[in-house]
């Protein structure tokens, strides 16, 4: 596996992870634009890189968001383990972003062999990033006060459905996040951070998952592992850096340009696609 090609969508994933543009979509076109074979009939082997660069980023966030992911790990936790009736803020936001994670969980282990099947369609790719382009800007036209600490089960609920849909390329795990937490009426900066916060389970499951159904590192051939290393460095620390960027940027401006970015680059494939230029 060429290492420099593993840092690129290193920094790729990274940067797109917490965005509302689809990782997958980008992890997905960038190869296909370029031609890159390195996985070429070891569609695990290209899983478990994918959830590599996945769990890349999850570093990033965490490191960027420690104190608060501290205090809901510490709130939920403590509140398990010492049966509190009254749970904490944290502990109770704690136990909703897990709770939300159950029906992305149910959907990718029941309909595994149904995504499997779509993932490699780069057209149903494009247009699902026009669709929920087109959904995040209409959504986050909507007003709305409603802060993370105000979320509740209804909310976790709706929000892991959403989520759900994300197994989808193109359709973007945060960004379908932040359209339904925009409709149920949360800030912009409070839908980004839900949808940053509920990433943490949904990366960390995928991940031991895959890691287990190939065999752990021994599952990974020799020749392939500087990539993955270096890949997921360089989702780490570009997640990082996204991470920071985004929140700073929400405060002030809205989603529109992401939107605007997700069409572009679906017309970009979709006349690749009708073109005999490629």
């Amino acid at each position: 596996m060429s290492v420099l090609h593993a840092i690129l969508l290193g920094i790729a994933q990274g940067l797109t992870e917490f965005l509302p543009v689809s990782s997958s979509g980008h992890l997905q076109i960038i190869p296909w634009l370029a031609e890159w074979d390195d996985f070429e009939g070891n569609d695990d082997l290209k899983k478990a890189f994918d959830v590599a660069l996945h769990l890349g980023t999850l570093v990033g966030l965490v490191v960027c968001l420690r104190r608060e992911a501290w205090a809901l790990a510490r709130g939920g936790l403590g509140a398990a383990v010492k049966r509190r009736r009254a749970m904490t803020a944290e502990g109770r936001l704690g136990w909703l972003l897990v709770l939300a994670t159950v029906p992305a969980a149910a959907v990718g282990v029941g309909l595994r062999s149904v995504i499997d099947e779509a993932d490699d369609e780069i057209w149903l790719t494009a247009v699902m990033l026009t669709v929920f382009g087109v959904l995040l800007w209409w959504a986050d036209r909507r007003p709305g006060r409603r802060l993370t600490g105000d979320a509740g089960v209804k909310d976790a609920l709706l929000l892991g459905l959403a989520q759900a849909c994300s197994l989808q390329p193109g359709v973007s795990r945060s960004g379908v996040v932040m359209t339904a937490g925009r409709l149920l009426s949360f800030d912009r900066e409070a839908a980004t951070r839900l949808a940053m916060l509920m990433s943490v389970p949904v990366i960390a499951g995928a991940g031991a998952y895959q890691f287990i159904d190939i065999g752990g590192w021994g599952g990974i051939p020799a020749d392939a592992r500087a990539g993955f290393a270096w890949g997921t460095i360089a989702a780490a620390v570009t997640g990082f850096a996204a991470v920071k960027g985004l929140l700073a940027l929400v405060r002030t401006r809205s989603f529109g340009p992401f939107a605007v970015y997700r069409v572009m680059v679906a017309l970009l494939v979709l006349s690749l696609i009708a073109s005999p230029a490629r």
